[in-house]
């Protein structure tokens, strides 16, 4: 037997052995007999005693050789029962003469243990010559004394010396092979081999509790069918010691343990995301299974991938962010891992893609869709429900999650998914909503008629001055309860967020400024850091007071350093916008809501409750309350608003023209699942279009739709049909419709896209990144761009002349910026849009140039938050450009060029600071920090103590620098586990190896 299928059969047979329940009922006879004495595994971390038994009750029962020949405690019996009979007159020859029975066989191939059992028995006895030489003893003395001594230890004084050499070296050797067994290999470090044995026990001991559950029942094991480890870490990690009711209740559904899809609709911080996190880390751990986390944000994206690396590293899965630019498809194909997908909305259908066209989607356990009503959301909804659908289609063994705020329609998306319903109305924190028309205060009251019932009237003293400026008395609301609670203001314009802030600061009194006065100049200063010695004028006026803003036209640094100071308590107060309730996790005593509208749209009642929503928080408050403000002409509205059933959710697969159904079709057909009408019909039938027809599709049928749809994909040259004689047509994908669903690139701008770079190529400019920065700015930006024509005409003289005749190649010269500066009409024919693309592309290549957002928004009078915007887009367009042109062959030069390109626009900083960068978390100016500390790689950071980052880096608190380096970890990881793999596909045997 060979000795890699010798560690393989003793590690399965000594696994078996080690279960509890056998260990209780094999042993407990020979306990009674006295036969089996207590001695302490290394594979527990718990050191609990495990019963050791003696040679008749031998746990490796029946199979004991490690020797082609014939059992090695055979020999060992064999060669102690000869030397036994000459023991009293020849002790000092027994250990040579046992040793001389193994020399015959020498020990070749063996694991690891055992080859270091002999070699530390050897060297013993070597080192025992050594001594007793130096001492004019013979070698033989020196081992008879060793064997002596060994015969000691074991006799107990008890006088049966030679029974005593048999054990000690049966225990030694039995002892040396149990711990063999279950020993990983020499490489890994023992604490691994400690952590990876108790997860693998408690997960066999959850398993088989599962097999054997019944409905009387609840108890799946250690923590909900997961090992103990997971709610250590729970505890550890996010200070969650008990789950609410409802939450063991929703975990120990019948659906959910049948692995039935499920939707479950809570209040927000009902605690809905701990549920999803369950179920996936069971999903990893027990099933072996990859999961996908669908998030709306990149922030949110950002934030879990941060949140639950060292869940990964703790019980080895792999956390993979999914955002923007970042990700690989297809993922990379781990053998020994499993990957949790942290994606958005886009990139989770990119990837669901990619697994199908590798024939990998079955190694998808589970899919969870937080904001699972978002399937209303115009464009982004249509994308989920296409995600969703193929996922139901392509794979029966994918379990899918939703998680959605309460709506009218559930049913309707139960049908779609097939799926169960949960609903709670349950909050850790009580909310209160009130309405406030004039000076008095109503509480909102669904029983009552009138929707409203009075409760008391805002009693602030006011001067003439005051009532001028502020006429809601929102500096009374808020002086209620800042600064010892906090507050969030919810206004309906970015601008009125910043007037608001700088509003309520104007008549604060002295004594918001002592408060925590010394955290908020750091945030101060850590804001100007950010800003490269600038910070915004109204920050600079309000954050002493404990009082900002948040809205998009903050950086995302400046949004991050707000949040944090918000949440800690540093800050007391946030004027924000709509898009912070349903971006990431900071509640308030109170929320208010300066007016109904966002912008001059009235709000929608979802969007009221995401709202209110943020009112209590968990642990600290024991009510919230929220408070909207209204105008008389406002009331009616208002009722319905407040009192109304939640709105229902449809289909947006017909959303813009049928945009949605376009690229379904196309992705269809590329990726084979259907390649004709009647295929594509059947797909459909498991879309929620298909279960809301009636409502959707009124002038024209689903199928009727879809043959237009068809005819389009065709005229576009995407797709061909192939009529074979007297069956239906096949419908065949082109090169260019390949390339645009692999790209996820918007089917109106498709064609357009292809001209542009096949215009590139006849004169593509590689002296400078312009014309590479050109081609990848995002279409859909293009109309929210208005140039200042003096700031375009200064920026264009600046270029060189390679760069103003790539300018005039593509269609704007400097004659026609030169003729709009001077305020000159232009006869002349130029594509506005052209001509509007370049001048984004010039506030791109500055900032590729600079990296300074201050300074390139101030040079082009942009703001700073626009700025952020467009990098942010023209990365992750520029990844989808990439992948476009990978599927055409004659765009080959792009491959090199875009994948840098990709890299310089998601980060935009220096070279140098990259590779901290791709750190979850890490900003540019911490970057810097960390970079001029000495944490120069990936490697640094990854291996720091957090507390020597604390003491390193300024104004690092212990939290973030954990998160941070078990970031740092989790990435490390997983370029390691890339490279891993690739080696291991090197070096594997090709399967069509020709034979001879």
């Amino acid at each position: 037997m060979s000795s890699g299928r010798l560690e393989v059969k003793i590690k399965r047979v000594c696994s078996r052995k080690r279960s509890r329940e056998f260990l209780k009922t094999r042993l407990a006879p020979a306990q009674q007999r006295g036969r089996c004495s207590p001695i302490r595994t290394s594979s527990m971390t718990e050191r609990r005693p495990v019963e050791f038994c003696s040679d008749s009750e031998d746990l490796f029962g029946d199979y004991d050789s490690i020797l082609e020949g014939g059992s090695l405690l055979a020999k060992l019996d064999d060669a102690g029962k000869n030397e036994r009979q000459r023991a009293a007159n020849h002790l000092d020859s027994l250990t040579d003469s046992i040793m001389d029975e193994f020399r015959e066989e020498p020990f070749e191939g063996l694991p690891a243990s055992q080859l270091q059992f002999q070699q530390h028995f050897t060297e013993e006895a070597k080192r025992s010559r050594q001594v007793n030489e130096n001492q004019t003893s013979t070698p033989r003395q020196s081992v008879t004394r060793m064997a002596e001594a060994r015969i000691e230890t074991n006799r107990g004084g008890d006088g049966r010396r030679s029974c005593g050499v048999r054990r000690s070296m049966a225990d030694l050797l039995k002892k040396t092979m149990l711990e063999n067994a279950a020993a990983a290999p020499v490489k890994v470090s023992r604490t691994a081999e400690l952590k990876e044995a108790v997860v693998s026990e408690e997960i066999s001991v959850a398993l088989q509790a599962m097999e054997t559950i019944s409905p009387e029942t609840t108890d799946l094991g250690p923590f909900f069918g997961l090992p103990s480890k997971v709610k250590e870490l729970m505890h550890k990690l996010r200070g969650i010691q008990n789950l609410y009711e409802w939450q063991e209740t929703c975990l120990s559904l019948d659906c959910v343990q049948q692995r039935k899809n499920l939707i479950y609709s809570l209040p927000t911080s009902g605690g809905k995301t701990l549920v999803a996190e369950i179920l996936i880390l069971k999903e990893l751990l027990c099933r072996k299974k990859d999961c996908l986390l669908v998030l709306p944000y990149i922030s949110l994206v950002q934030e879990k991938v941060r949140g639950l690396a060292s869940f990964g590293l703790e019980l080895d899965f792999m956390v993979e962010e999914y955002a923007g630019s970042k990700g690989k498809f297809p993922p990379v194909k781990r053998r020994n891992n499993r990957s949790l997908y942290v994606a958005t909305i886009e990139k989770a259908h990119s990837l669901v893609n990619s697994l199908i066209e590798t024939s990998r989607l079955e190694n998808l356990g589970l899919v969870v869709v937080d904001e699972l009503h978002m399937l209303g959301d115009g464009s982004r909804g249509a994308v989920i429900e296409m995600t969703l659908s193929k996922v139901q289609y392509m794979s029966k063994t994918t379990q899918i999650i939703g998680m959605s705020a309460t709506l009218g329609n559930i049913k309707d998306l139960q049908t779609f998914l097939k799926a169960e319903n949960y609903t709670n109305d349950f909050r850790p924190v009580q909310l209160r909503e009130y309405v406030k028309l004039s000076d008095s205060i109503y509480e909102v009251d669904p029983k009552e008629e009138n929707c409203f019932t009075f409760s008391r009237v805002l009693n602030f003293k006011y001067s003439s001055a005051m009532q001028k400026v502020d006429p809601d008395h929102v500096i009374a609301l808020v002086t209620e309860v800042i600064p010892t609670h906090s507050c969030l203001v919810f206004c309906p314009t970015k601008k009125n967020c910043e007037n608001v802030a700088g509003m309520i600061c104007r008549y604060l009194r002295e004594e918001f400024l002592k408060h925590r006065e010394n955290e908020k100049a750091i945030l101060l200063q850590e804001l100007r850091d950010s800003g490269n010695g600038s910070v915004c004028p109204v920050l600079r006026r309000t954050v002493p007071y404990g009082v900002a803003y948040h809205h998009s036209g903050l950086t995302s640094e400046e949004r991050k350093l707000v949040e944090e100071a918000y949440s800690s308590g540093v800050l007391c107060l946030l004027t924000c916008t709509s898009t912070l309730a349903a971006g990431v996790n900071l509640p308030a005593r109170r929320v208010i809501l300066r007016s109904p509208y966002v912008a001059t749209d009235f709000l929608k009642r979802s969007q009221y409750k995401q709202m209110v929503g943020r009112a209590g928080r968990a642990g600290i408050d024991s009510v919230g309350e929220s408070i909207l403000i209204l105008q008389e002409k406002d009331k009616l509205m208002a009722k319905e608003l407040v009192c109304a059933p939640m709105e229902n959710c449809y289909s947006n697969l017909m959303h813009d023209e049928g945009k949605g159904m376009l690229s379904l079709i196309l992705s269809l057909i590329g990726l084979n699942i259907s390649t004709s009408l009647q295929q594509i019909q059947e797909f459909l039938s498991g879309t929620l279009l298909f279960v809301q027809q009636k409502q959707l599709c009124v002038e024209k049928s689903l199928q009727d739709v879809t043959l237009q749809c068809v005819d389009m994909l065709k005229e576009k040259d995407l797709i061909t049909i192939k009529v074979t004689g007297c069956n239906s047509p096949e419908l065949q994908i082109t090169r260019l419709g390949r390339a645009a669903y692999k790209g996820s690139v918007d089917l109106t701008y498709c064609d357009t896209l292809y001209k542009d770079l096949s215009k590139g190529l006849e004169g593509l400019l590689l002296n400078s990144y312009l014309h590479l920065v050109y081609l990848v700015t995002p279409y859909d930006l293009i109309p929210q761009c208005n140039p200042d024509w003096m700031v375009y005409f200064r920026q264009f003289t600046l270029l060189s002349a390679a760069e103003q005749k790539m300018s005039a190649a593509i269609g704007v010269p400097e004659s026609f910026v030169a003729r709009k500066a001077a305020g000159q009409t232009v006869k002349k024919t130029v594509n506005l849009g052209v001509v509007r693309r370049m001048y984004l592309a010039l506030v791109l290549f500055s900032l590729l140039k600079e990296t300074s957002v201050w300074s390139v928004a101030e040079r082009f009078q942009l703001s700073r938050g626009f700025l952020q915007t467009l990098l942010n887009s023209a990365s992750a367009f520029c990844s989808c450009v990439l992948h476009f042109t990978e599927e055409l062959e004659e765009f080959w030069p792009f491959k090199a060029l875009l994948t840098e390109l990709t890299r310089r626009l998601t980060y935009c900083v220096k070279a140098e600071l990259i590779p901290l960068m791709e750190v979850s978390g890490v900003m540019e100016s911490r970057a810097k920090q960390l970079y001029n500390a000495g944490y120069k790689t990936l490697t640094h950071l990854a291996n720091a103590d957090p507390a020597v980052l604390c003491r390193t880096i300024e104004n690092l608190f212990k939290k973030q620098a954990n998160l941070m380096v078990a970031s740092a970890k989790m990435l490390l990881n997983e370029k390691a586990a890339v490279l891993q793999e690739e080696v291991d596909e090197l070096l594997m045997l090709p399967a069509d190896l020709p034979q001879i």
